[in-house]
């Protein structure tokens, strides 16, 4: 792993923890009917805090790109995965409340976990798989599953809704992550009309919109505890696989590298879990939300 690649990733999860943080407080004054629909985007553009925050999250964006560009979905993943990481560095400014022994635990288990993924499982680059069928067959499951957690979520208490919809989301930008990769590849390898005339780059922006929706949606609906962990657990993940299975990423598979593999996803996830819950962030309960209508401020 390069440090070009390292510095890129990292600035890329700064970006987007911080751009969260400022677009869940806009959203949860939300009005509810707005849920899942398209609209909700309309009505977020008119609340300054919100368009700082999605200014913020394409910028990281756009940094996540550079480093997908010169490194491995594999490796890259895991340090987007360290917004968490940004996302309560502000929060915790915001409310005063310090790490405490649950913070710094799941600070360390993060960390920990990325260095020990990478390091057991030394992912590398490897040539794009052209079976089709495995292809198809792995954005086919995670675009199902994400589908699944979605009608689950329409029918789910708020919390559960949260949840559900920021796996989706999750899941849908990890598979965005695994295509922009590819385009780079084609945009590199045949250039702008082989591109253009793909399907790669439009599916990017398809699942783009789509996980904004959703994450939009999850904000809108429960704390940020609720939901940025499994958004920030599920991406990575799914980058992971997309990037194994059909990016021709490869991984060391004996067992003493498969165990640390495991553990520093476990590691990572626990790590997520014990951030998200942290008394530091949002906990978005507001007695007017029901009242209030979004302004422009």
């Amino acid at each position: 792993m390069s440090v070009l690649v390292l510095v890129l990733a990292v600035s890329a999860a700064c970006c987007l923890g911080f751009g969260f943080v400022l677009q869940q407080a806009a959203a949860r004054h939300a009005p509810r009917r707005d849920y899942l629909s398209p609209r909700l985007l309309l009505d977020l553009m008119q609340v300054r805090s919100w368009l700082a925050g999605i200014g913020l999250m394409v910028s990281g964006m756009a940094l996540g790109a550079l480093a997908l560009g010169k490194g491995e979905v594999s490796v890259v993943e895991p340090l987007l995965a360290t917004n968490l990481l940004f996302a309560m560095a502000l929060s915790r400014h915001r409310t005063g409340q310090r790490l405490g022994r649950q913070g710094w635990a799941g600070l360390w288990l993060l960390a920990g976990g990325v260095t020990a993924f990478l390091l057991g499982g030394r992912p590398q680059g490897g040539e794009t798989i052209t079976n089709a069928l495995r292809h198809w067959l792995v954005v086919g499951v995670v675009v199902g599953i994400a589908l699944l957690l979605t009608t689950f979520a329409k029918r789910s208490q708020h919390g559960a809704a949260a949840a559900l919809l920021a796996v989706a989301a999750g899941l849908l930008y990890g598979l965005q992550d695994a295509l922009t990769r590819m385009s780079g590849q084609l945009l590199s390898d045949a250039g702008w009309t082989t591109l253009m005339t793909s399907w790669q780059p439009y599916a990017v922006v398809v699942l783009g919109v789509t996980g904004l929706i959703l994450v939009q949606s999850a904000f809108e609906t429960a704390p940020l505890r609720m939901s940025l962990p499994a958004l920030t657990a599920a991406q990575p993940l799914a980058g992971i696989a997309c990037g194994i299975g059909f990016l021709g990423d490869q991984v060391r598979t004996d067992a003493g590298a498969l165990a640390w593999q495991a553990a520093g996803l476990a590691a990572i996830v626990v790590g997520i879990v014990l951030l998200g819950m942290h008394p530091a962030m949002p906990t978005g309960h507001d007695h007017h939300r029901r009242k209030r209508s979004l302004q422009p401020r």
